[in-house]
């Protein structure tokens, strides 16, 4: 199975050749190698990812890459978070057929939006779930003994 690696800190000068000749004592090892560029200006926009071909390369690069200068700044290499996708298309982007104008009938088809996106919010992010709960009890020990 493939790994991801996110590349951070890069130079906004950066050029794609420079960013290749890193990963280039692990050629072998790779999957694929892309620096991330500003559509309008073709510039690097200060991170790209590598895709290695196994957990063990993955975490070989990472110790011998991360910190090391290119450009004048420390790489910054670490797995990366896997993508997440929305739940709808609506959730990414407003339908085309609205066209950006407000309709006259009360924006009754925007009612329908919020109630998702308030839903999605409404759940607890699971890496802070257990404090967030202990910062509930906290609080309701607090407006019990007032």
């Amino acid at each position: 199975m493939s790994i991801r690696l996110y590349v951070g800190n890069l130079s906004k000068d950066l050029e794609r050749e420079e960013f290749e000749s890193v990963f280039s004592a692990f050629t072998d090892d790779l999957v694929s190698v892309k620096l991330i560029a500003d559509k309008k200006t073709g510039k690097c926009r200060g991170f790209g990812f590598v895709t290695v071909k196994t957990d063990e390369k993955a975490d070989e690069m990472v110790e011998q890459l991360n910190g090391q200068i290119v450009a004048d700044m420390p790489l910054k290499l670490e797995k990366a978070l896997p993508r997440t996708k929305p739940e709808t298309e609506a959730d990414v982007r407003p339908s085309s057929d609205s066209g950006g104008k407000r309709s006259g009938k009360g924006g009754a088809a925007r009612k329908s939006e919020p109630a998702t996106a308030a839903s999605a919010a409404a759940q607890p992010d699971p890496r802070w779930a257990s404090e967030l709960e202990k910062l509930k009890q906290m609080l309701a020990a607090q407006t019990t003994s007032n």
